[in-house]
């Protein structure tokens, strides 16, 4: 039978090149959400988030995220998409929508903006109506969707599973 030893805090897996994928998040209600997501996107590597509206990241949630994620704040999420269009970022949506793909059978572009909606608001229309892409999370159980907090990690495991 293998033998196993607890590391704790093994240090980080050196990524051979930068990961071509970016965050955009809506404006959130709860700062617990974006840090988390922050945290998350610094453990994967993921070196930008855009945030749009008042947020804030926590800190001592985000531990070292805080730190090694370069966040940008903008006002709206509409141009941030366009811009990154134009650098050839195909958009990437997470949402429930009507002709959304299923996350697991979606073949992510590497240069991918990845945007997440609100809490409760998801990703509203002008916004779906700029994305070259939707892709849903499969729900089996209730409540019908996951924490978004949680969902970016599931999308960003994803991303980063097909681009390791």
């Amino acid at each position: 039978m293998p033998k196993f030893e607890h590391l704790r805090h093994k240090p980080p897996v050196e990524l051979s090149r930068e990961r071509q994928i970016i965050l955009a998040c809506a404006p959130m209600r709860s700062n617990v959400n974006i840090s988390t997501i922050v945290r998350t996107a610094g453990c994967f590597g993921i070196g930008k988030i855009i945030l749009c509206g008042t947020n804030k990241v926590d800190r001592k949630i985000a531990r070292d995220g805080a730190d090694s994620v370069e966040i940008e704040n903008r006002s709206s999420l509409v141009p941030v998409i366009k811009k990154h269009k134009e650098q050839g970022y195909h958009a990437v949506g997470l949402e429930q929508t009507t002709g959304s793909q299923s996350l697991y059978s979606f073949a992510f572009p590497e240069k991918t903006l990845l945007v997440i909606g609100s809490e409760r608001d998801g990703l509203k229309q002008d916004v779906l109506d700029q994305l070259d892409t939707v892709v849903e999370i499969p729900v089996y159980g209730m409540p019908y969707s996951y924490n978004v907090g949680t969902a970016a990690s599931i999308c960003l495991y994803e991303y980063c599973k097909q681009h390791s």
